[in-house]
């Protein structure tokens, strides 16, 4: 990549190039200390903390092992929703995987990433923590193609296939329905990057899942984390070996049952000449709905269109798509 801001000392680190006003929001969402309005939030009702603390019960250490200080990291103070993040890592916590939080990462509407200094045992320095907020499940993807697409999990725990028609627990608008399908989407999303890891895609190695809390290998450094791909800019040499390379996990995914469903730019971290794909909240399985072809298709034409935006660089998506989907699964469903 090439050095940005002429000015910056010879002992500064490398920047990436990024595009204009990047490099702005990320500075502005770290100064920002604007407090919001109080309000009563979802994640703090009555509902959403007995789920939690049953996660948390469940996974507790036993009587011997609880020496440790409390959870009481510096960089929650202030913050109008400390309760809830404290909730949610303290379990990770007291399994002495973390020690600490160094900041937020990003933030959106699903969940919010934070880099936490690993505890010693776990062979890391830093370790990334997503924390999803159970109100986008008051708007979880109901497409049909989402809910056929993969296994949940009933009100016992026992796998149910999304088009049950008995009814799954995880589909009911009931306080144990809504806590099943939190628990089981969430689940699911570890599981497939666990399974990604395993088979040498270029995700982050997954360390655990407790409640509502994924944690995983931390991509960057610590006053840095690694841009996504839709904020640098590439150069010339790295264009082609990169999209080959997001193809190639494309393609392992599929092998190993799997489609990202929601791949573009925006989820593709990239550090050091190489790229990590993130977020397989969307995730499906496709052989439990070959109707997923679509979705590798609009996967492999965001990844086309992104990389389109360079000189000399024109690929057709759906042929990829096809053939990828051919050699690991046969024919197109299209064409059958």
């Amino acid at each position: 990549m090439k050095r940005l801001f002429d000015d910056d000392s010879e002992e500064t680190t490398t920047f990436v190039k990024m595009k204009p006003g990047a490099r702005e929001r990320s500075l502005l969402r770290k100064a920002s200390n604007v407090k919001p309005t109080k309000k009563t939030s979802y994640e703090g009702s009555s509902a959403v903390q007995r789920w939690l603390k049953q996660q948390a019960y469940d996974s507790e250490p036993e009587a011997e092992q609880r020496q440790e200080p409390s959870f009481q990291p510096t960089f929650l103070s202030g913050r109008r929703d400390a309760p809830w993040i404290l909730s949610s890592l303290t379990p990770l916590y007291d399994q002495k995987l973390i020690t600490d939080i160094v900041s937020e990462v990003s933030s959106g509407k699903e969940a919010t990433v934070f880099c936490c200094t690993a505890h010693p045992d776990t062979d890391y320095e830093f370790l990334a923590a997503k924390i999803y907020r159970p109100r986008m499940f008051r708007s979880l993807r109901n497409d049909a193609i989402y809910r056929y697409s993969r296994v949940q999990r009933d009100e016992e725990g026992q796998a149910e296939h999304g088009n049950s028609r008995r009814g799954s627990a995880a589909t009911r608008k009931t306080e144990r329905g809504r806590a099943a399908q939190v628990a089981s989407w969430i689940e699911y999303e570890y599981q497939t990057q666990r399974i990604m890891y395993e088979h040498g895609a270029n995700v982050p190695r997954p360390l655990a899942q407790i409640g509502n809390a994924v944690l995983m290998e931390y991509i960057g450094t610590e006053d840095q984390p690694a841009p996504r791909l839709s904020d640098v800019i590439l150069e010339q040499e790295e264009i082609q070996p990169l999209f080959e390379c997001i193809l190639h996990n494309i393609e392992l995914a599929l092998i190993h049952g799997r489609i990202h469903g929601d791949l573009s730019e925006y989820n593709i971290l990239y550090r050091e000449g190489k790229v990590t794909l993130i977020d397989f909240a969307q995730a499906v399985d496709p052989y439990h709905n070959s109707d997923v072809f679509s979705l590798l298709v609009r996967d492999v034409e965001r990844v086309c269109q992104y990389f389109a935006h360079y000189k000399q660089f024109n690929h057709d998506a759906r042929t990829f798509a096809r053939q990828i989907w051919t050699r690991q699964m046969g024919p197109v469903p299209e064409d059958v």
